[in-house]
């Protein structure tokens, strides 16, 4: 396991402040109030764990597939609908959402090998990110990766917590499977817009793995 380098400033700013709070407690209240500056040490030291595992990458056997889109975000799939896009493709798409739990690994991979041609962000709210209108009205950042002659359309969400979206993508690159396309910071939501008529090989509520899991079959 490693950890992202998204999360390098986060982590410093945590360690300084879990040494400067317990630094204080050490030399105010452990004299007099024991009990309280132990539950400080324990507290700050489980919020520093959190941030270290929210930015880890874990080693992986990653899939790869010419003919498959693999899941470009851990998390669990919560939307299979067919829809009308108005951001792109102006017709029908087949959406796939995968909603990412502050708990879930939070870097997000590229589903197909392609070329980008287009990438755009988006500024909105921060509704939460299992919102039907999170889609089209929260902050967000869209890429289109085109393999031959399908395009796929990946939609990096931010949440009610999420309010920074890295991509990494610019029209004109050639991108490989599962490589990095972007990262989404404390819980959001991926959606994947495919061909209509597309076989998906996940189901609703099912928990998936980023790089890992085949989400359609072209």
């Amino acid at each position: 396991m490693t950890i992202h380098k998204e999360g390098y400033k986060s982590i410093a700013i945590a360690t300084l402040v879990f040494a400067l709070l317990n630094i204080l407690s050490f030399f105010f209240i452990s004299a007099a109030l024991p009990w309280l500056s132990w539950l400080i040490l324990v507290a700050t030291f489980g919020l520093l764990l959190f941030i270290l595992s929210f930015f880890r990458i874990p080693n992986r056997n990653m899939t790869f597939g010419d003919n498959k889109v693999i899941c470009p975000a851990d998390g669990k799939v919560v939307v299979i609908e067919e829809i009308h896009d108005t951001e792109y493709f102006n017709g029908p798409r087949l959406q796939v959402s995968i909603f990412m739990s502050p708990a879930n690994v939070h870097v997000n991979r590229n589903p197909v090998t392609g070329d980008v041609v287009y990438s755009k962000y988006h500024k909105g709210k921060y509704l939460v990110a299992w919102h039907p209108k999170s889609s089209t009205e929260n902050e967000r950042h869209s890429v289109v990766l085109k393999r031959g002659n399908t395009e796929i359309l990946v939609k990096q969400i931010a949440g009610a917590l999420a309010k920074r979206i890295v991509n990494y993508l610019q029209p004109g690159m050639k991108v490989k499977q599962n490589d990095e396309l972007g990262f989404i910071k404390f819980g959001s939501r991926v959606d994947v817009l495919l061909p209509v008529g597309t076989a998906v090989d996940v189901k609703l509520d099912q928990m998936v793995q980023g790089g890992v899991t085949v989400l359609a079959t072209l």
